[in-house]
Order: structure tokens, then sequence, then C-alpha cells
């Protein structure tokens, strides 16, 4: 039976720097750790750029926000391994 992986959402807009530089950053860690990324962009959706704008990136780990703005490589790793 396969074992269900750790779900990361990242919220992201088109231009934002910091987006890209978090996307990076879970993109290496992927490398490592296995687990399941799904990345939204809220350009055009009223009600996810009200929510998420002004924090932009926004990391959810399992349905809980985990990082806004940056994403520390080390304590992302460490929230990845408290979920298993």
């Amino acid at each position: 039976m396969p074992v269900d992986q750790t779900r990361v959402v990242l919220y992201h807009a088109k231009g934002c720097h910091l987006c890209e530089r978090a996307l990076r950053v879970l993109h290496v860690i992927r490398q490592e750790i296995p687990f399941d990324l799904e990345e939204v962009e809220i350009d055009g959706e009223a009600e996810l750029e009200a929510r998420y704008r002004e924090w932009l990136p926004v990391v959810e780990i399992d349905g809980e926000r985990a990082f806004v703005y940056y994403v520390d490589p080390a304590a992302f790793r460490r929230k990845l391994a408290a979920q298993t």
C-alpha cells in the first residue's frame, strides 16, 4: 500500500522574485525528500489575491501555513520531517 506523501502548496504570482526563489528552494529539497507539490498562481483570482497577495510567496504544508516571504531550507526540512 503506497504511503501518502506530505502535500506542499506554493501560492505565487507572475513577476514575484521571492516566489521564484521559494520555488527553487522547494525543487532542490524535493530531490532529497519526496513530497507532493502544487503550485497555485493567484493572478486574476480575486479570492486568492485577497487572501495571499500581501504575503507572497505563501507555502502551506498539509494545509497549514508554514512560510511567507521566504522559505528557510533547514526549517522546511524540519517541518517536513515532523509530518512523517
